[in-house]
């Protein structure tokens, strides 16, 4: 079988609701996307790498560095969205999502990411690991539920599943599931997602995964032992900068 076109795109919209403009928030002397871009350009699953970004501030930041940028519309919703924007100019038969805020990427990840596309009905995956006893109650932590087959069945900010007899106390208490943010599709589906209108559960959970979910496209969840700090506030930066400079 012919190897197929993996092509990681990295979202890095400047006008970040939490953080602002945290792509370029320093971390160690350089900008969070330097950290970004580097680390997804050393995992040898991906055939190329491009930012794709909504600001011409970023897009000159790539050009002085010589990374590979595109231009998108400001107006584009989500990350999705603007990976979708990339795949209209650039073709590959997969698309790794890798967002501006992941500093941590390892090329564990992406090889966890691509694994259930060795089966041909897959055509979303996405990654989970085991949440620390502190993030099993933070909303910033979404949590996901799967399948036996890995197929997710919900992602939430709350804390699912609810443990309602208290098994915790018992130490019988089942795992709970951290979900990581990056997210690999085949392009059919890819482009399926912006002719979707937001879901109900999209936007009461803030959560852009569940408009596949809403529509029946099912989304399938690796797990992982490394961990990552998507970075949102600024403890998260500095949690960030700690580990990198260690």
């Amino acid at each position: 079988m012919t190897k197929p076109i993996v092509l990681g795109v990295i979202p890095a919209r400047l006008a970040s609701t939490r953080l602002a403009r945290k792509v370029l928030r320093n971390i160690t002397g350089r900008p969070m996307l330097a950290w970004v871009f580097e680390a997804a350009s050393a995992c040898p699953q991906l055939d190329s790498v491009v930012i794709a970004t909504d600001s011409d501030e970023v897009a000159e930041l790539c050009h002085q560095n010589g990374w590979p940028v595109q231009l998108t519309s400001p107006d584009l919703p989500s990350g999705t969205d603007r990976v979708n924007a990339v795949a209209q100019q650039i073709h590959a038969d997969i698309y790794v999502n890798i967002q501006g805020d992941e500093p941590l990427l390892k090329p564990q990840h992406i090889t966890a990411l691509l694994q259930p596309f060795a089966k041909p009905h897959v055509e979303v995956s996405t990654l989970k690991v085991l949440c620390t006893p502190a993030n099993i109650t933070n909303p910033n932590a979404v949590k996901v539920v799967t399948a036996a087959d890995g197929r997710a069945l919900y992602f939430s900010r709350a804390t699912i599943p609810y443990d309602r007899d208290g098994q915790a106390r018992d130490g019988a208490s089942p795992p709970y599931w951290k979900h990581i943010g990056l997210y690999a599709y085949r392009k059919a589906t890819l482009q399926r997602f912006p002719t979707l209108p937001p879901s109900t559960l999209e936007q009461t959970e803030r959560l852009e995964q569940l408009r596949f979910l809403e529509n029946n496209i099912n989304l399938y969840v690796e797990p992982t032992d490394f961990d990552t700090i998507g970075v949102d506030t600024e403890e998260d930066l500095r949690q960030v900068e700690a580990l990198l400079r260690r």
